[in-house]
């Protein structure tokens, strides 16, 4: 191909009338000849450089359209050396415009408005909630407490038959839930009927009635599973001995209270110590717990609720030692207080580690804000023996 034959092209073939406003006419020379354009090759475009692009020029030539036609980039520049293409071209070309697809040029494209973005409004701080319905806890914790008064006061063994009911329905949402989340088929009937009779053998007959009950229980379970298929009767008799002394056997050191001449003073004790050591954890974990007491078992507990569980504890002690328990004094209550707060505690972190173990919440729904029967026993069982046994050393059985 011949240089020369493409400078000679005069400017104005090259878009119809575009002539270069810093060029004079056109050199003199040989017309343009249709054979000699027919025997050269079109001059392929040279892909752009790397590196920022040259900056476009301020505005079009005078007399230029606007931008070249769709696909003027991808032909052949008749009447134009590839070393002298246009700096608008290659500018173009570089920042990845073309013609099809919008303005050629830069100062043509439409230019939207700076906008800084606007940060959101913060939120504000959320409150603590509590983790349940605290109206129908309110409620049916009132609807408890005045059965369990109403029968303590006014008939004595009518609370016996309260106790053996509460187990009974302990037994059977433990029971339900090993079987629901493990597998595990502990027998319901020798449980409920063991269980029962254990809460009536400790009031009659002390605590050498409760172990005897205890013993036949655990027996009454051994037989009766014998009569399925012995896959899995390890697992099944395990956990329904487990059942029968974390449930009714305990249960029963509350009906050895009630023995007692001021027996229904002494179980008002043990329930009020239980209930305010639980809601003086709730109360100021919930406003001032930071550090978490076990969270790997119970998350929502922390070591500021069990300081106020003890505090609350060890004030209620000394109120009830000294105006409810006969013969009971103030540094009794104290003492009493510590140990309930304790034992609590550890209850109800028990029972979170069963209910962990078997990926539940809650161990029923019978109870609204509350969830199960189990759910309100879980500090109650472990509680009842401590109380026992102290109120015993403190002021004896009578």
């Amino acid at each position: 191909m011949n240089d020369s034959s493409w400078g000679a092209q005069p400017r104005a073939a090259y878009a119809g009338g575009w002539p270069a406003p810093d060029q004079g006419p056109p050199p003199a020379g040989p017309a343009y000849d249709a054979h000699d354009a027919q025997q050269t090759r079109p001059m392929p475009i040279v892909p752009p450089e790397p590196g920022p692009p040259s900056g476009p020029p301020s505005g079009p030539a005078p007399g230029s359209p606007s931008g070249l036609e769709a696909g003027s980039l991808s032909g052949p520049l008749p009447g134009r050396d590839a070393d002298d293409r246009d700096d608008r071209t290659r500018g173009t070309a570089a920042a990845g415009f073309t013609a099809a697809s919008g303005p050629l040029f830069r100062d043509e494209m439409p230019q939207e408005p700076m906008s800084t973005p606007s940060s959101p409004a913060p939120k504000p701080p959320e409150k603590k909630r509590a983790g349940r319905d605290l109206r129908a806890a309110i409620g049916v914790g009132l609807g408890l407490g005045a059965v369990i008064v109403a029968s303590l006061f006014i008939w004595p063994p009518a609370f016996i038959g309260v106790i053996a009911v509460a187990v009974v329905v302990g037994l059977w949402e433990l029971t339900s839930r090993l079987e629901e989340r493990k597998g595990i088929k502990a027998p319901l009937v020798p449980l409920a009927v063991g269980g029962a009779a254990m809460v009536v053998a400790g009031y009659v007959r002390g605590p050498e009635g409760a172990w005897v009950a205890m013993a036949l229980t655990a027996l009454a379970v051994l037989v009766w599973r014998m009569t399925e298929p012995p896959e899995g009767y390890l697992k099944d008799v395990t956990a329904g001995v487990f059942a029968a002394f974390y449930v009714p056997f305990l249960a029963t050191f509350v009906a050895m209270m009630l023995t007692a001449d001021d027996g229904p003073q002494r179980v008002l004790t043990f329930l009020l110590l239980t209930v305010v050591s639980d809601t003086g954890a709730y109360a100021v974990g919930w406003r001032f717990g930071k550090h978490k007491l076990a969270p790997r078992i119970s998350p929502g507990k922390t070591r500021e609720g069990l300081l106020g569980a003890i505090a609350f504890a060890m004030v209620a002690g000394v109120l009830c030692m000294t105006l409810l328990v006969d013969g009971g004094t103030w540094w009794q209550g104290v003492l009493l207080g510590l140990a309930v707060a304790a034992s609590a505690t550890l209850g109800d972190l028990g029972e979170s580690m069963i209910k962990r173990d078997l990926g539940i919440k809650d161990m029923g729904t019978l109870l609204p804000g509350h969830g199960g029967i189990m759910d309100r026993l879980d500090s109650l069982l472990p509680t009842a023996p401590v109380v026992w046994l102290m109120l015993v050393i403190f002021v004896g059985t009578a």
